[in-house]
């Protein structure tokens, strides 16, 4: 294959003929399109995701002031732990995993649907259901002992209404495990001929670490909701000191799940990430076996470090340091990704579309995050600062930093995908400011309340931490209020925005091969990997010498003829 018949390769789209636009009641259904799907999951989350919102600004309401001026102690409790819940367990992980993971998966590795297309289906019709119970828990007793659920606390303070919460958590788990079970299978057995593993993009790769450490985690959790539950409605004492039972045991099964529940939600954002910013940067990845092994390596050592949070339990001293040690070595492969982007960054021709100003925006706040992350790894200093605010500070920076930033720069990136139309740049732009100032403001102060000694979790508090709350009040308002031109650009821009095309960012991952939006069917034809994912800014001739046996690594024909007589005329050479 010559030069110039590589290059038309790479410019022709898999999948010519026009776009296929879907009947919106087809979001309504129970579809078994992956994207359909796709597109379900990410929708319903950020339903949630508003509702959350609403009770962030209530709770940051209530602490503008030392006094109980918006809602008593007791509601503040019940909506402290709701809005934990429906944040993590239903926005960012269905968001990333259930939402990007189903639309992009088979795109990506050139497969016509998710191995599974009905089991897909049902996950995500579990989600609705446990979200509702979730919301309805609140008014039959809500539960108030926060999103951890920790007894005794768990066990004496509305009983109802904490029963509800668990159920609606274990149908969120059941959909988890399904969905991990699917990713795993078509990630493995579905990329399309000529695709290893070494080929697939950064996404599928952390995909598969987050489907992997959903399996072995999740259960774990049920494990312990179904024993929690137990104690609360049939009188058992598993957890329940006054009958010798173990409060710590729960931590324990808890935190076993909800450490790895963290990269759960972190990992498929930053596998967005390193799809985003080599286009963006107009160069190629920097460290790509680093980057898809880091994946790996930060899903196995998220198994063994839970008990950094159970570090005021009193567990013996060498557990401690166990557990100190693995936390701050989890750190390496994270910093691992952070220094790919900025090397992918560095000397790039960066075009600051708003896909890649909520990238670098992320890459800023979620450092911050880290560091405070790798100081309460350290014993005498976690034990100094447990439930203080510098934990809240350090949280919100990690999973909204690290996250939330990262999913609104997927929606940016693969709107015009997903929808055929493009997003309004000014108006994205403006939201990123206002995002990104609003949540600065929000949460950075929250440092400066731990040096004064504010603890988290409680409605009021002294009068000399007034001033500092406020300013993440106001931020916090800030944050909610950016919320809106981002809504307006969505629903305006799918209505009547400017139609997109194919590729409107000069993508070379397989999605961007077909239409937009895709058809039911994905491709045509079984796709051809025209260049390698991430050969941004990489000339032809010199895409040659990084190769194998002279041919581009990538440049690759599904026909069985084609392959054979490429490799006999490699084998000749």
């Amino acid at each position: 294959m010559t030069q110039v018949q590589v290059q038309e390769t790479a410019n022709l789209p898999a999948h010519p003929e026009e776009p296929v636009m879907r009947n919106w009641r087809e979001y309504f259904s129970f579809s078994t399109d992956h994207k359909v799907i796709g597109i379900q999951y990410l929708v319903t989350s950020f339903v949630f995701y508003l509702l959350g919102g609403v009770l962030a600004t209530v709770i940051r309401s209530e602490l503008g002031t030392p006094e109980t001026d918006v809602v008593s102690p007791e509601l503040y409790s019940g909506l402290f732990t709701l809005h934990g819940t429906i944040m993590i367990f239903l926005w960012i992980i269905p968001a990333g995993t259930g939402g990007f993971g189903n639309f992009l998966v088979p795109l990506l590795i050139g497969a016509r649907d998710m191995a599974f297309p009905r089991l897909n289906a049902v996950a995500f019709w579990l989600v609705p259901p446990g979200g509702l119970l979730i919301i309805a828990s609140f008014f039959f007793g809500p539960p108030q002992a926060g999103w951890t659920s920790y007894p005794p606390l768990s066990l004496v303070m509305g009983q109802v209404g904490e029963a509800m919460w668990i159920f609606g958590l274990l149908l969120l788990g059941t959909s988890s495990i399904l969905a991990g079970l699917n990713f795993l299978v078509t990630i493995l057995k579905m990329r399309t001929p000529g695709m290893g593993l070494s080929d697939m993009p950064l996404f599928c790769w952390a995909m598969l670490a987050t489907s992997g450490l959903t399996l072995l985690a999740t259960p774990v959790l049920a494990g312990g909701l179904i024993l929690l539950t137990f104690d609360l409605l049939a009188g058992t004492t598993f957890f329940n000191p006054t009958g010798a039972g173990d409060p710590v045991v729960y931590q324990h099964m808890f935190w076993y799940y909800s450490h790895p529940a963290v990269y759960i939600m972190i990992l498929p954002v930053q596998g967005m990430m390193s799809e985003i910013v080599p286009v963006h940067a107009r160069k190629p990845i920097f460290g790509y076996l680093a980057v898809a092994y880091s994946s790996i390596a930060i899903a196995c050592l998220s198994l063994i470090v839970w008990a950094h949070h159970m570090f005021t339990t009193g567990t013996p001293r060498w557990v401690r340091m166990f557990f100190m040690i693995t936390t701050m070595v989890i750190a390496v492969p994270t910093g691992i990704k952070v220094f790919s982007w900025l090397g992918t960054i560095w000397g790039g021709k960066i075009h600051f579309r708003t896909a890649m100003l909520f990238a670098m925006g992320l890459i800023s706040v979620f450092v911050i995050g880290g560091i405070s992350g790798v100081m309460t790894a350290a014993v005498p200093f976690d034990i100094h600062v447990h439930d203080s605010y510098f934990i809240v500070a350090h949280l919100h920076y990690v999973l909204f930093g690290g996250s939330v930033f990262g999913l609104y720069a997927g929606i940016y990136h693969w709107f015009p995908k997903m929808t055929g139309r493009m997003l309004d740049e000014n108006l994205g732009k403006i939201h990123f400011v206002l995002t990104y100032i609003g949540f600065n403001l929000a949460f950075f102060p929250m440092h400066q309340l731990v040096i004064q000694g504010m603890r988290r979790r409680i409605a009021v508090y002294d009068p000399k931490f007034a001033d500092l709350n406020l300013i993440c009040s106001i931020g916090a308002v800030l944050l909610a209020i950016s919320t809106l031109p981002f809504l307006i650009n969505v629903c305006h821009s799918w209505l009547y925005g400017e139609k997109a095309p194919d590729n409107p960012w000069r993508g070379l991952t397989l999605e961007w091969m077909t239409t937009s939006p895709p058809p039911p069917e994905n491709f045509k034809t079984q796709p051809v990997l025209a260049l390698h994912p991430y050969h941004y800014g990489v000339g032809l001739s010199e895409a040659n010498l990084l190769s194998d046996q002279e041919y581009p690594r990538s440049v690759l024909s599904t026909e069985p003829e084609d392959r054979q007589n490429r490799d006999q005329e490699s084998s000749s050479k």
